[in-house]
């Protein structure tokens, strides 16, 4: 399984040119099994590139009983990897400031918001999120059916207003194997249980059962997906995910939310 996991990952990464010599990377690290994946097949292949880059982590607490990545404080000093661990009240943010606007956007938002913040702020120049293949194919979908148009994230953009990239290694990758690749190495995987989700099921959750039924008819469907989907993921565009910005506290080497390895 890690050796399929890092051949994926290795091939989008030079596919859609994700990395360059001297680059600083700062994963997006919730504490799900996709990012924490993510995080440990780039400092796999960053022992056996043939360039140099940095890797670190950031995780946003938005300050809600229901999930916790406080866990992943000892984990990630383990690991040796700079850590980022941003704590605010985004659940409490969102009941003041939401406008036509449901929850899970807003946290979402806010989250990548404190991750542009922070890249700025200790200097890395790229940001690796954890979406895999089967989330590109729902967003798809969810854009087709609701947007009436064919659209899905990116692979490699260029932030608007923030001299960050964003990049998504996991774009080759089905869940499936993350879930396997987690299983295999006892990932400290955090469960979230999002407050604001109270429609059952979500529409992303619709979008994935429907897929499924139509892979037990097709089951070639993912490969044919992501060959449709590859001039969707290379086009350049503007930053869609328009973030909310937050101010954060400069960083040191004695901050309580930097955690170095």
């Amino acid at each position: 399984v890690e050796k399929k996991l890092t051949g994926l990952v290795g091939k989008a990464i030079q596919d859609f040119g994700m990395i360059k010599d001297g680059d600083r990377v700062l994963v997006g690290l919730s504490g799900g099994k996709d990012s924490l994946s993510l995080l440990h097949i780039l400092l796999a292949l960053q022992k056996r590139a043939p360039i140099q880059f940095d890797v670190g982590a950031c995780t946003v607490d938005p300050q809600t009983p229901e999930f916790d990545p406080s866990p992943l404080k000892a984990y990630l000093k383990t690991l040796g990897v700079p850590y980022f661990y941003e704590s605010h009240g985004i659940m409490q943010q969102a009941a003041c400031s939401m406008e036509n606007n449901s929850i899970c956007s807003f946290c979402s938002r806010m989250k990548r918001g404190i991750l542009y913040t922070v890249c700025e702020r200790e200097r890395y120049t790229t940001l690796a999120l954890g979406q895999h293949l089967d989330d590109q194919a729902e967003s798809l979908f969810m854009s087709a059916f609701h947007n009436g148009q064919l659209r899905t994230m990116k692979a490699n953009y260029q932030a608007v207003e923030h001299p960050v990239r964003i990049i998504r290694p996991l774009n080759y990758v089905r869940e499936v194997t993350t879930r396997e690749y987690a299983l295999l190495r006892n990932l400290p995987i955090i469960d979230e249980n999002c407050p604001g989700c109270f429609e059952s099921p979500q529409e992303r959750a619709r979008i994935k059962t429907l897929l499924a039924s139509q892979e037990q008819i097709f089951p070639d469907l993912y490969a044919k997906l992501l060959k449709s989907m590859l001039p969707l993921m290379a086009a350049d565009c503007a930053d869609a995910e328009a973030p909310i910005l937050v101010t954060l506290k400069k960083s040191n080497t004695s901050s309580p939310h930097v955690l170095l390895g």
